[in-house]
């Protein structure tokens, strides 16, 4: 038996649009500070723009590089924005958006850059990116771009993850899930089915929604139906099995036969 911190989706099956009731909206006067992750290998700019943006309400935590960045993402959950230098020895700014995002982050990610080419801010709003700006327009025009990023991307300035219900509490922007406080170490498709379920609490989700969101929209692996149903209830398995690991006596997650499955409510 579970028990939901937020208002319940409407009634019905559910398609695989998975609705977003954590965010919270930046007001002007009495905001929280706006947190960072700045990675920039030049270290004379950095704590200048570090301090600067300090002065101005931000918490900022600055990675001279791409290692030291993905070794401190398990510490990210309370970040709202990242802010990459394009050019940087060994990895990319580019390069570590697309790593960031095989890892499951979905924090809005701004550029900035010494040299504005038009190829690169076209790449870089293609793979994804909120923004690129170029470093001489100076940190006024940074601090009201990044403010409207944050307020853009309706992140949650709490930085507590979204409750989900009393057990279960998602870090939506880098993919965790905990139950009872403690990390399931699920992989970003499994993340994002026990999203998809737990937000539409009570309602029987498909197989096609819950394959959508463990590989993509209209993608399909093995043979038909049956092909993507086995693939699904497999995953389903590993996910059980994670919370299991944790409290033996699991049992929010309930299968539909033929259809697919659902979070149970208060009432079951």
């Amino acid at each position: 038996m579970t028990s939901f911190h937020q208002s319940e989706p409407a009634a019905g099956a559910v398609s695989g649009t998975t609705g977003s009731s954590c965010a919270e909206d930046i007001t002007a006067g009495g905001s929280p500070p706006i947190r960072v992750l700045f990675v920039e290998d030049d270290k004379e700019y950095a704590d200048t723009l570090t301090a600067e943006l300090a002065e101005r309400g931000f918490i900022v935590r600055h990675f001279p590089g791409s290692r030291e960045f993905l070794g401190a993402l398990e510490q990210a959950d309370d970040s709202e924005v990242i802010l990459f230098d394009w050019h940087m020895p060994k990895m990319s700014g580019i390069d570590l958006l697309a790593a960031i995002r095989r890892r499951g982050v979905k924090l809005p990610v701004v550029f900035l850059t010494g040299r504005n080419l038009i190829q690169h801010e076209k790449e870089a709003f293609e793979r994804g990116a909120m923004d690129f700006i170029e470093k001489s327009r100076g940190v006024e025009t940074l601090v009201r771009r990044l403010k409207r990023v944050v307020m853009s991307a309706g992140q949650d300035q709490a930085g507590t993850g979204c409750p989900a219900q009393r057990r279960l509490t998602l870090h939506r922007h880098v993919s965790r899930a905990l139950w009872d406080g403690v990390d399931l170490r699920l992989t970003v498709g499994e993340y994002n089915v026990v999203e998809l379920l737990a937000l539409n609490v009570g309602n029987y989700v498909s197989y096609r929604a819950i394959y959508d969101v463990l590989r993509s929209p209209g993608f399909m692996s093995g043979h038909g139906i049956e092909g993507y149903r086995t693939n699904v209830r497999s995953a389903l398995k590993r996910v059980r099995n994670k919370f299991r690991a944790l409290d033996p006596g699991f049992n929010a997650i309930e299968s539909y036969t033929a259809f697919g499955y659902r979070w149970r409510t208060d009432d079951d």
